[in-house]
């Protein structure tokens, strides 16, 4: 795992997230045929969410996939509820949309087709990757929102809007939440499939009884078969078997990763340890 740094922008500036490290895992970008752009949640790291890709590999051989993964300034892409007023979030959301775009552009320098290439996030990394699709729709390799539905208040998502454009022109689109999800409403992620689905994507989208704010192992086997359609995987056992991962995680976040905390630090937190599993602290 390696990291380059952006050039270098003053801590409070307009692009708050410009002088952070881009981390990498899996092959060198100038030898991969397959790219995945994977965007952390608030309180985490972008080492933290790379470990997932041990998960996505799993008895599959995929060696010809670069993973890229921009770390957020003091750990959180926008400082609001992804719910606010969109000027409440500025100028971090901008920031970290430019992020999003600075990897593609190191993706399609290197070669690797963008319409091979998935964008990935949990929770506000899942808010993250939504949105910049909803802003800059084209074909990707794919489209996964964990945990994450589209950014803006109240009746700013209009499915109605975008009818009759379909630029993602079928791009795989996965989204996957909680009926309880405590920070993403059911509504919103409703929404943002309408919308996305309006957009050209390809959608499916799987709601889970009761699952809390995580991940599973069904999840998981949906990000791998769209995977699998740009890099020649042989099928996984857990994908005819029954899976221990299909069991829901224990609920670890215990801040609300989407509204201001008053409790200590950016959003209540301070110090947190990279090297724990990426759903931790969302």
């Amino acid at each position: 795992m390696t990291a380059s740094r952006s050039p270098s922008s003053p801590s409070g500036s307009a692009d708050p997230h410009g002088d952070h490290p881009l981390e990498t895992g899996g092959v060198p970008l100038d030898d991969a045929t397959t790219a995945v752009v994977l965007l952390h949640g608030r309180g985490a790291s972008a080492r933290g969410i790379l470990a997932m890709t041990d998960d996505l590999a799993a008895n599959r051989a995929a060696g010809n996939i670069a993973y890229l993964a921009p770390q957020a300034a003091r750990r959180s892409w926008y400082p609001a509820s992804f719910l606010a007023p969109l000027e409440e979030n500025e100028p971090a959301l901008s920031s970290a949309l430019n992020r999003v775009q600075e990897s593609l552009d190191a993706i399609e320098e290197a070669g690797v087709p963008i319409d091979r290439t998935l964008l990935l996030g949990f929770s506000q990394g899942g808010c993250l990757v939504t949105e910049f699709a909803r802003r800059f729709p084209r074909r990707y390799g794919g489209v996964i929102g964990l945990s994450g539905a589209l950014i803006g208040p109240e009746g700013t998502v209009d499915p109605e809007a975008v009818e009759g454009s379909r630029p993602l022109d079928g791009t795989p689109v996965f989204l996957g939440c909680s009926d309880q999800d405590p920070y993403i409403p059911l509504d919103r992620v409703e929404e943002t499939a309408d919308l996305l689905g309006a957009l050209g994507g390809d959608v499916t989208k799987r709601i889970y009884e009761g699952m809390g704010h995580t991940t599973n192992g069904e999840e998981m086997r949906h990000v791998r078969r769209i995977l699998q359609r740009y890099v020649p995987l042989r099928p996984p056992d857990d994908e005819t078997a029954g899976d221990p991962r299909d069991e829901p995680k224990e609920d670890a976040a215990k801040k609300d990763p989407d509204l201001p905390d008053d409790t200590g630090g950016p959003n209540g937190i301070d110090e947190i340890d990279d090297d724990v599993d990426f759903l931790r602290h969302d």
